[in-house]
C-alpha cells in the first residue's frame, strides 16, 4: 500500500448493487480484526445504515456538521464491535450542503481516523457532486459493482469521474453478487480492460464477493452478515476483503 487505507469511501455508479450491507460487513470483518472501525453514513439524500442495523439514533451527522459534537462523539458503539455515525435517515435534510458544509464534514472524517484505525464512508450511489467530493477525501476509494451492464457502465463512469476531480487517486474494485469467483473476475476484467483503454490505465481488484441467499435473510433481520450467518460464502469474502485492506 502506497499508505494507510484510513479513510475508505464506498461508493456505486447504481443503486441495488449491495453497497450499504457490504460497508456493514466490512466495518465489522476489520473488527474482528482487532481494528477500531467508524462506520460514518455518507448518503447525504437517503441514509440507511441505522435501518439496516435496526438503530434508532439520538445523534447523528447533522449534529456534527452543526458543531456541537465531533464525529467520534457521535458515534454508536455497535455490539459488532464497530461505531456507526448515522446520517439523518429519511429525512433528505442534509442533502444539498454547500461547499462550505462539505468542507467541514471532510476535516470531520478526518479528525476521526485519529480515534479509528479505518473510517468507513458510506456514499450515496450516483453521480452528484457531494458524494464526488466525498470521494475525492478518501484515502481509497472503493467502487462496488455487480456482473449487470448497467452496474459496470455506471462504475466506470464513477471511475471515470475520480479521475477527472482527483488524478492519481487510488481506486479499487469490489464485485459483489457474483455468480462464482470465475464470474466475479470476468466482471472485473471487463472494467478494468475499459478503464485501461479509455482511461489510461486499468483499476485493481479489491475483492469478489459470491452471491448468497444469506445476504437478503440477514438484512431482513437487521443483524450483521457476519453476527447471522459467519460461515456463509459472502461472509468468508467478506473477511478476505477485509483482510486485503488491512495490508
Amino acid at each position: 500500500m502506497l499508505r494507510p487505507n484510513r479513510l475508505v469511501a464506498v461508493a456505486s455508479g447504481k443503486g441495488g448493487v449491495g453497497k450499504t450491507w457490504l460497508a456493514i460487513g466490512l466495518a465489522q470483518a476489520l473488527a474482528r480484526q482487532g481494528r477500531r472501525v467508524l462506520l460514518a453514513d455518507g448518503d447525504l439524500g437517503l441514509a440507511n445504515v441505522d435501518v439496516q442495523l435496526g438503530l434508532d439514533p439520538r445523534h447523528d451527522l447533522a449534529d456534527v456538521l452543526a458543531g456541537r459534537m465531533t464525529a467520534a462523539e457521535a458515534a454508536i458503539p455497535h455490539e459488532a464491535g464497530f461505531a456507526i455515525l448515522p446520517g439523518r435517515s429519511g429525512s433528505g435534510a442534509l442533502a444539498g450542503l454547500d461547499a462550505a458544509a462539505l468542507a467541514r464534514l471532510e476535516v470531520a472524517l478526518r479528525v476521526a481516523t485519529e480515534s479509528f484505525d479505518h473510517v468507513l464512508l458510506d456514499l450515496g450511489a450516483g453521480l452528484d457532486l457531494a458524494t464526488r467530493r466525498l470521494a475525492t477525501a478518501a484515502d481509497l476509494l472503493l467502487v462496488v459493482a455487480t456482473e449487470e451492464p448497467t452496474s459496470l457502465t455506471d462504475a466506470y463512469a464513477v471511475l471515470k469521474l475520480h479521475r477527472r476531480d482527483r488524478p492519481g487517486a487510488r481506486a479499487r474494485v469490489v464485485v459483489n453478487q457474483a455468480g462464482d469467483r470465475a464470474t466475479g473476475e470476468r466482471t472485473w476484467r471487463t472494467l478494468d480492460q475499459a478503464c485501461a483503454r479509455f482511461l489510461g490505465a486499468g483499476v485493481p481488484l479489491a475483492g469478489i464477493v459470491r452471491r448468497d441467499p444469506k445476504v437478503p435473510e440477514a438484512i431482513r433481520r437487521q443483524v450483521p452478515l457476519l453476527t447471522r450467518h459467519p460461515g456463509c460464502p459472502a461472509a468468508e469474502d467478506i473477511v478476505c476483503l477485509a483482510k486485503t485492506l488491512a495490508e
